[in-house]
């Protein structure tokens, strides 16, 4: 098993570099981003396949559900990346590097708390009711997030940075930073801290929602990797599309709801993978025919 995720990480670092020296120094254009979203969804249905054919049925479908839970939260975070890069001024051709940096952030971040999540929950049972009451709780906070402003200068952890380092005024092309008689931070790296502890929050509701539906570690690591190597292009070829899904935030909170309430009663009723992907898929789909079918109203 342990050359399995060698491999696999071994490939995620080379489809990584990949991609940074195909869009290193060039905005990444529509259809670019939209070839890429198609590559990486096609990755991970291949993935499902080898799934299929190695474990079964019960665990390709363990990680498709994964995938599509971790794939929709990750969009829903499409929206505050939007907010932050029209808040900060960040200039087109620096965001793709803003995304692979965070991604790649968020990558050893997930590793480390699915790692910590099955652990604990291996050691200490009661753990599930204490995951399955985080998700009730976030679903429905999302429920409101309609009715809220996000404010990225509010970021406890800008506020912090900003207090013990010097940051320049001005963007210095794609640099993070830049020396003149000391060393100073540019504001896309305040930028990628921002996204990183985006993501931070992110993480500590989608990996116990993947654990709800299976305790393999190497099942939950891969659906939540794919979802996030497609963020970054998915973002591209969304966010001029993003005013559009005005509703899918509800669907997310009754996916969110839902998954809580399968973790809280593990122990006394089983819902069947097939039954949760389908609970999933359907809430997700209505919220987005829903916002197609009532376009939002601007001024």
């Amino acid at each position: 098993m342990l050359l399995f995720w060698i491999l696999f990480n071994l490939f995620v670092l080379a489809m990584l570099a990949l991609d940074l020296l195909l869009h290193r120094s060039r905005r990444q254009s529509f259809r670019g981003a939209l070839v890429w979203s198609g590559v990486w969804i096609g990755l991970a249905a291949a993935f499902a396949f080898v799934e299929l054919f190695w474990h079964g049925r019960p665990q390709a479908l363990q990680f498709v559900t994964g995938y599509v839970i971790e794939l929709s939260l990750s969009a829903d975070n499409l929206f505050l990346f939007l907010v932050i890069f029209r808040y900060f001024k960040v200039p087109e051709e620096h965001q793709h590097k803003v995304l692979f940096w965070g991604i790649l952030g968020a990558l050893l971040m997930r590793g480390a708390f699915i790692a910590a999540g099955v652990g604990l929950i291996g050691r200490f049972e009661w753990i599930t009711y204490a995951f399955g009451a985080l998700l009730v709780y976030s679903g429905f906070k999302l429920l409101r997030q309609g009715e809220t402003e996000i404010h990225p200068e509010k970021n406890i952890a800008l506020r912090v940075f900003r207090r013990f380092f010097p940051v320049t005024e001005d963007y210095a092309g794609d640099r993070f930073f830049i020396r003149k008689e000391i060393l100073y931070a540019t504001p896309l790296l305040v930028v990628l801290l921002i996204v990183e502890t985006s993501d931070l929050i992110l993480t500590v509701d989608s990996i116990p929602a993947v654990l709800a539906i299976t305790r393999n570690a190497f099942i939950v690591y891969t659906s939540n990797v794919f979802a996030i190597l497609g963020l970054r292009s998915m973002y591209f070829a969304l966010a001029g599309l993003m005013d559009l899904f005005h509703y899918l935030h509800y669907g997310l909170s009754v996916v969110l709801i839902f998954i809580g309430v399968k973790m809280l009663g593990s122990h006394y009723f089983d819902i069947p993978t097939e039954w949760t992907l389908a609970v999933v898929l359907f809430f997700l789909g209505a919220s987005i025919l829903a916002s197609l079918l009532h376009p939002q109203k601007t001024a």
